[in-house]
C-alpha cells in the first residue's frame, strides 16, 4: 500500500474540518473567534477548531489547525508550569483543554524585542505605543536594547486599545500589585520563550500575554507563544535580511492576507462585518495547513502527524470518555 503524501491528506481531512460545535452538555457556551468555550462552575472546557480570521472576520477553515494551536499552547504550558501558573488542568483531545475559570484581568500584556509591527507603524508617525516611543533613528525590524512592554485592553469590538501602566493604574483596571506580577510573569515567560526558540532556529519577536485570577492567584491564561499571538522569525537570515532593508522570513498567515488582497481587491482589505465570505481555493487551504505544520514543527521540535478523521466525532467520544458529557 502507498502512503499518502501530505497533500493528500490535507485535501481529505478538508472534508471533516472543525467550524463549529454545540454540546450544549458541556456548560454555558462563548464562542471566539477561533475557540469555542464552554463554561460550568469553577472550569471551563476549550475547543480550539479549525477556524481561521483574517481582517477581523473568520474567513474559512484549515484541516489540523485547532488540534496544532491547542498543542503549541499546551506544549508551552507544560514547559513554563515552573514558572509562572498556568490554568491547564487536561488535555483529554487533541483539540481540547480543559481549565481553571479565573477572573480574566482586562489588560493583555505585550512583550516587544523588535521594532515592528503597529509600534513600527506608530514610531513612523512620530505616535507612542502604550505611552512609549522607541529611540530615535531607529530602523523597521531593528532589534530594541532592551524588551519593552506595551499593555493593551480588550476592545468590545475591533482592535485593542495601547495604555499605558499609568493610565491603567489610575482607571483601577487592575491592582497595582497584580499588574506588577503580570509584567514580572510575562517577562520570564518571554525570555524562556526566545531562549528555546533560539536552539530551533527562531525569534520570538514579539507575543501577548493574558492572565486571570483563580482565588486571588495569578494565572497565565489563554494561549501561550502560538502563530495566532506571536511573531516568529527565521533566526539564520535575519541579520543578513535587516541589513538589506527587507522583510524578515516570517511564520504566520500573513500569505493569506496577501491571498485574500490580491484574489478579492474589492472585497479585502476592507470587508464589511456583514459582508459575505467569497470563495476561498483548496489550493490556499492546504498551503496555509503546510505552514502551521512547517511552524507547529519548527517552534516546538516536534513532528506533526495529521490523522484523517471526524474532529467532532473524535472530541465528543474523547469527551464521554473523560467523562465531560
Amino acid at each position: 500500500m502507498v502512503a499518502k503524501n501530505i497533500d493528500d491528506i490535507i485535501k481529505e481531512q478538508l472534508n471533516y474540518t472543525l467550524k463549529e460545535t454545540d454540546f450544549s452538555k458541556l456548560g454555558e457556551l462563548y464562542r471566539g473567534k477561533v475557540r469555542d468555550n464552554y463554561i460550568k462552575k469553577d472550569k471551563r472546557i476549550i475547543i480550539a477548531t479549525d477556524r481561521l480570521s483574517a481582517f477581523d472576520r473568520v474567513i474559512t477553515t484549515i484541516p489540523f489547525k485547532g488540534q496544532m494551536l491547542n498543542h503549541v499552547s499546551s506544549f508551552w504550558f507544560e514547559k513554563t508550569k515552573d514558572i509562572v501558573k498556568n490554568h491547564i488542568i487536561d488535555i483529554p483531545d487533541p483539540n481540547v483543554s480543559v481549565v481553571h475559570q479565573c477572573k480574566t484581568v482586562p489588560v493583555e500584556v505585550i512583550i516587544r524585542g523588535y521594532l515592528t509591527g503597529n509600534m513600527w507603524r506608530d514610531y513612523n508617525k512620530g505616535k507612542p505605543t502604550s505611552g512609549i516611543i522607541p529611540p530615535k533613528g531607529m530602523k523597521k525590524n531593528q532589534k530594541f536594547d532592551e524588551i519593552i512592554i506595551t499593555p493593551s485592553t480588550k476592545a468590545e469590538s475591533g482592535h485593542d486599545i495601547y495604555l499605558s501602566k499609568e493610565e491603567i493604574l489610575k482607571k483601577g483596571m487592575v491592582e497595582k500589585d497584580v499588574y506588577e506580577k503580570m509584567e514580572e510573569a510575562a517577562l520570564k515567560l518571554f525570555k524562556f520563550g526566545q531562549e528555546f526558540c533560539k536552539k530551533n532556529g527562531l525569534i520570538l519577536v514579539d507575543t501577548k500575554y493574558e492572565f486571570g485570577l483563580k482565588e486571588g492567584e495569578l494565572m497565565v491564561i489563554d494561549e501561550i507563544h502560538t502563530q495566532d499571538s506571536s511573531r516568529f522569525w527565521i533566526l539564520d537570515s535575519y541579520q543578513e535580511k535587516f541589513e538589506q532593508g527587507v522583510n524578515p522570513e516570517i511564520l504566520d498567515k500573513e500569505i493569506f492576507r496577501g491571498w485574500l488582497m490580491e484574489t478579492y481587491p474589492e472585497i479585502f482589505p476592507d470587508i464589511k462585518p456583514d459582508e459575505d465570505i467569497p470563495p476561498i481555493s483548496e489550493n490556499i487551504k492546504v498551503e496555509l495547513a503546510k505552514r502551521y505544520m512547517q511552524s507547529y514543527e519548527k517552534i516546538t521540535g516536534l513532528e506533526f502527524n495529521g490523522e484523517i478523521s471526524d474532529v467532532k466525532k473524535r472530541i465528543y467520544e474523547n469527551l464521554r470518555k473523560a467523562n465531560y458529557l
